[in-house]
């Protein structure tokens, strides 16, 4: 199994960042604007794009400290795998460590993924930090997934 790592670190308190991972209005604000369902634990959030989307299950939620997914709809490529924001303060910042984890192989996708990723995760900064993220479909277009 291999996975996509990062990490980002934003001024803005874990609360603001929790929030932007926990409700509706905070995921369509810095992922994509087409997103609806329940942010609760046992609750599934559904995720749209232009190409398709994804629907997770809350797993956990812990207040400030971390947010975890499963895939439960979506790219073959995704359905079981789980996503993972564990929230932490250093020196006036909030840490951000992102997992994409259990991926089954280094797939051409997950390069992509990764990359785009990224690009979300600066939106959720830029969310976090100045009240304006860049979600879908305002993102960065980098290839033919989007």
């Amino acid at each position: 199994m291999v996975d996509i790592l990062h990490r980002i670190g934003v001024t803005s308190s874990p609360d603001a960042v929790y929030a932007a991972l926990t409700t509706v209005d905070g995921l369509a604000s810095w992922w994509t604007q087409d997103t609806d369902g329940d942010g609760s634990v046992g609750g599934v959030i559904r995720f749209r794009f232009e190409p398709g989307g994804f629907d997770m299950k809350v797993l956990e939620a812990q207040p400030a400290e971390r947010v975890l997914w499963e895939v439960v709809g979506g790219p073959e490529e995704w359905i079981g795998t789980q996503i993972r924001f564990e929230l932490k303060q250093e020196d006036g910042f909030t840490i951000v460590l992102f997992r994409h984890e259990g991926w089954k192989e280094p797939v051409e996708f997950m390069y992509h993924c990764s990359t785009k990723w990224a690009t979300f995760l600066m939106s959720l900064k830029k969310l976090v930090e100045t009240g304006e993220g860049e979600p879908a479909p305002h993102d960065v277009k980098i290839s033919n997934w989007h």
